[in-house]
């Protein structure tokens, strides 16, 4: 049985702004409405592969990692590892999962590995037995940060994941641990260097999981970019590379950050402008063959 189910995380608020890049204010409030200290609502969603040899997660969200003063900063909005209490919802426990993908480290993709933060205790992962997938770029990327971007890093959990002796670092289509007959790999250095976007053939055709690439429907706008982009004129262009590439499969693109839409189709509107279609709010499809 083939099974593969969207996942609520931990949900943000963040600056409007930030997360719009240089689109106008009034022209975002279409798309996003923004709280009186002008954050807007972003999900962090993962995916849960099911495909009859092994439990597959791809991303953590942010959790509950942060201490109290920065999950205020950050705006996360509920105190409790919202990730696991969803994976229990489909009865699934953390000691179930054998993959973990990451698309890169930074907070808002991986702290959903680290269990809720306690005063005078370090965090622990949280997935015992799984091996953890990280492209080789965005791996190095988190090891040796750029003042920029240092602050989006989680200090020392390259350490703890080294530990377990279960990292695969990937830079290709494939790795040793997914079969390539279901998953893939494409990459972008737009947002981070190496940022990894795992491909994967599901029963209503192939998903593409694409992290900050496209953090949700709005975002599908070509222009479209975050103020958090390393190199912007370089992600608009990879983000039409893909877009071709899901059109003409009639593929599935997967949101980690929008609140409301978790999966959509990509199509071409009249006026030359590739924009979300199909949207689904739930990602739940089983292949029982």
């Amino acid at each position: 049985m083939f099974r593969i189910d969207s996942l609520p995380g931990n949900t943000q608020r963040l600056d409007g702004g930030a997360m719009y890049g240089n689109c106008p204010r009034p022209v975002w409030e279409k798309w996003s409405l923004p709280d009186e200290r002008h954050r807007i609502p972003l999900a962090c969603r993962a995916l849960l592969i099911r495909d009859g040899a092994r439990t597959v997660l791809l991303e953590t969200g942010i959790g509950t990692f942060f201490e109290p003063k920065l999950q205020d900063r950050f705006g996360v909005v509920e105190r409790e590892h919202v990730l696991l209490q969803s994976l229990g919802v489909i009865n699934v426990s953390p000691e179930d999962v054998d993959v973990v993908v990451l698309s890169h480290l930074h907070f808002d993709h991986a702290g959903g590995m680290l269990t809720p933060w306690q005063q005078d205790r370090e965090p622990e992962l949280v997935f015992p037995n799984a091996s953890f997938i990280v492209g080789k770029k965005a791996w190095e990327r988190a090891t040796h940060p750029h003042p920029r971007d240092r602050a989006s890093f989680i200090p020392r959990l390259h350490e703890l994941l080294e530990a377990t002796g279960r990292v695969e670092l990937v830079d290709g289509d494939t790795c040793e641990s997914l079969p390539s007959d279901t998953y893939g790999f494409c990459y972008s250095d737009g947002h981070t260097p190496g940022l990894t976007m795992t491909r994967v053939r599901t029963p209503r055709g192939m998903m593409t999981f694409v992290g900050d690439l496209i953090p949700g429907a709005p975002w599908v706008h070509l222009p479209i970019t975050m103020g958090y982009d390393r190199y912007p004129e370089l992600l608009v262009e990879e983000k039409k590379s893909l877009l071709d590439r899901v059109m003409a499969e009639d593929g599935w693109l997967f949101f980690t950050h929008d609140p409301h839409v978790s999966a959509c189709r990509v199509r071409m509107s009249d006026k030359g402008k590739y924009e979300a279609t199909d949207k689904l709010a739930i990602v739940s499809w089983a292949d029982e063959a």
